[in-house]
């Protein structure tokens, strides 16, 4: 569902747009019988890594720096 307001009514509905918008539902402030904007929830900071957490998990080889081989550097040089 979509719902299209202009600016006084949103200044004035605000509140129960914003819960329109987090419930999932478009929500576009117009000026003039123009969009202005469009409400919609802001995503979830992603979790902070903890540090240490892939101990045991894999091995960094000894050479993980060495040059590449030739035939592999030709692919990235392309």
């Amino acid at each position: 569902m979509s719902v299209s307001v202009n600016v006084h009514e949103a200044k004035t509905h605000l509140s129960r747009l914003l819960e329109q918008a987090m419930a999932g539902e478009d929500v576009v402030i117009m000026r003039s019988g123009r969009p202005l904007v469009r409400l919609m929830p802001v995503e979830s900071a992603p979790r902070a890594r903890k540090i240490g957490s892939a101990v045991g998990v894999f091995t960094v080889p000894d050479d993980f720096d060495a040059p590449l081989p030739d035939e592999i550097l030709a692919e990235f040089e392309r």
